[in-house]
């Protein structure tokens, strides 16, 4: 079990061509290896973002999927666990789609499936956003392990919901990763007070890749992809441009903060009642 782990995360501007993004991609990835990086987080639909035509249209199966068999080569080429963003997921059978975060091994095998759970239904800086019209949620939350960390998953408007976050830091996780194409208006005044908060509470690493700029359509990105650690400090920041940044992860740090501030060691589970729904 590793006592350090060494996390890079790549921030990306995606446009509605998976051949382009793929493209880019790609040095993007190797850029992040040649850190030293154990683990590389990419942002969320890097693939191709943009319309609901352009989701159905970059839309793939897990199994023969262009991107994903890229991302699986990325991984076996660098010797990295890639914690692969999110791509829009063609489910058989089903109507709509899922946003789908794979997390590939070294040797470029799945070795986690997360579908994002809360959809993004919201009218924000004059814009409306409407996930559900074309996606459906997840049903639960997952983990991963990379050099002996476990790593929970989540996707970009998860980091609005604690109690996620609570669940996969109960559960064991140590670092969190957050792929996200947070949105411009609201990523100016929410989007490092959320990650700092979510590191804060729950005593572990968060990890955000998150897109930046304006995409097809004229919604924009607000970029600013993090690395924090448990007691809320920012690690690394990216620029507004495409940018990979990295930070090592020290365990014995998170352990002393947990040992001296023990909140999530002093919390109550049998107090807590939860509301019956409305």
């Amino acid at each position: 079990m590793a006592d350090r782990l060494r996390v890079a995360c790549v921030q990306v501007n995606s446009s509605g061509s998976k051949a382009e993004n793929l493209e880019r991609m790609e040095p993007l990835v190797a850029r992040a290896a040649a850190t030293g990086a154990d683990v590389v987080l990419l942002p969320e639909k890097w693939n191709g973002l943009g319309s609901h035509e352009i989701l159905f249209d970059v839309a793939e199966p897990l199994e023969g999927g262009e991107t994903v068999e890229a991302m699986s080569g990325w991984a076996r080429t660098h010797g990295i666990t890639l914690v692969g963003g999110s791509i829009a997921e063609r489910r058989e059978g089903r109507e709509r789609l899922s946003n789908t975060c794979i997390v590939f091994d070294p040797e470029g095998e799945i070795a986690a499936v997360y579908r994002k759970i809360h959809m993004f239904d919201v009218e924000v800086g004059g814009h409306v956003y409407r996930e559900s019209e074309v996606e459906e949620p997840g049903d639960g939350p997952v983990s991963a392990q990379a050099e002996g960390w476990k790593l929970g998953l989540t996707v970009c408007y998860d980091l609005r919901f604690p109690e996620l976050y609570r669940i996969l830091a109960v559960e064991g996780a140590e670092v969190v990763t957050v792929p996200a194409a947070f949105t411009l208006y609201t990523g100016k005044d929410h989007w490092e007070l959320l990650l700092r908060a979510r590191a804060v509470e729950n005593q572990c690493y968060v990890a955000a890749a998150n897109q930046w700029g304006v995409h097809e359509g004229g919604k924009a990105s607000y970029g600013r992809s993090s690395i924090v650690d448990p007691w809320g400090v920012v690690l690394a920041q990216a620029l507004d441009e495409d940018a990979v940044i990295s930070a090592e992860l020290d365990r014995a740090h998170m352990e002393r903060i947990r040992r001296s501030l023990p909140s999530l060691a002093n919390r109550q589970p049998a107090a807590y009642t939860w509301p019956a729904e409305v």
